[in-house]
């Protein structure tokens, strides 16, 4: 078990400069307008990313607010797929000095599942 675990850890080293670059790209496709190139947002606006509690934290929040959107942020969950959200947060958690570890296309894929199962039943409870 600990053989596997090593190995996917050396994995996820070993794909870190191209999923870096892949979500360096993504992000500036996707969410450099609002939160410009270098992560610092636009005060009263639209929120930095550099040196954002949110970003650094518990990933469940950032993969949320992509999936969903905020305000005024737009959803992703139909645009983005779970490589390309991974890859863009992966990014954005270690670009402009924020120290966060890697975010998995599989972590996306269960909060994508998650917000379904608890969009369905917030949907069937207002009926």
């Amino acid at each position: 078990m600990r053989s596997v675990v090593l190995s996917l850890v050396a994995l996820g080293l070993m794909a870190s400069p191209a999923l870096a670059l892949d979500g360096q790209r993504g992000f500036l496709e996707n969410c450099s307008a609002c939160h410009q190139k270098d992560g610092r947002g636009v005060p009263g606006a639209f929120p930095a990313l550099a040196g954002s509690k949110v970003v650094r934290g518990d990933p469940k929040e950032p993969l949320g607010r992509i999936l969903n959107g905020r305000g005024g942020m737009p959803a992703f969950e139909g645009e983005l797929s779970d490589p390309e959200i991974a890859s863009i947060l992966t990014y954005v958690r270690g670009a402009w000095g924020n120290k966060a570890g890697p975010i998995l296309a599989e972590q996306v894929a269960g909060q994508r599942k998650t917000a379904r199962r608890e969009n369905a039943k917030a949907s069937l409870q207002a009926h």
